[in-house]
This record gives C-alpha cells, sequence and structure tokens, in this order.
C-alpha cells in the first residue's frame, strides 16, 4: 500500500512540474504574439515585441515558482 502511496505522490509532483513547465511556455508565447500583433498594427516594430518576450518571461517564472513550489 505504502508503495501505491509513493507512486500517486510521484505522479503528482511530475503533473505539477508538467503544468508549471507548459504555463511557462504558454505565458511567454502568448505574450510574444500579443507583442508582435501590436506592433505590425501600431508600426512600432520591435519594441512590443521586445516588451512582450520581458513580460512573458517575468510572469512566466513567477508562476513556474509559484506552481512548483507545491512540489514538497
Amino acid at each position: 500500500m505504502a508503495e501505491r502511496d509513493d507512486e500517486q505522490s510521484d505522479n503528482q509532483r511530475s503533473g505539477i512540474a508538467y503544468a508549471a513547465a507548459f504555463t511557462l511556455f504558454l505565458t511567454v508565447a502568448t505574450l510574444l504574439g500579443l507583442g508582435l500583433l501590436l506592433d505590425r498594427w501600431l508600426g512600432t516594430t520591435p519594441w512590443l515585441l521586445v516588451a512582450g518576450i520581458v513580460l512573458g518571461s517575468v510572469v512566466g517564472l513567477y508562476q513556474f515558482v509559484r506552481m512548483t513550489s507545491r512540489i514538497n
């Protein structure tokens, strides 16, 4: 029974880690895309793209750390 609990715990930790990595990627990609679209629309190339990458990285990293802190 203890082995099964360990396996479930490992599965839960891996799920949290995968979700955190996916969230990091998705946040950066979304804000990068938004910056690219706004650059094309406003003609401010490449400044909003760069801002999207930076903001996406900061927000994504924050979410990554917040989610992975649940792993004991």
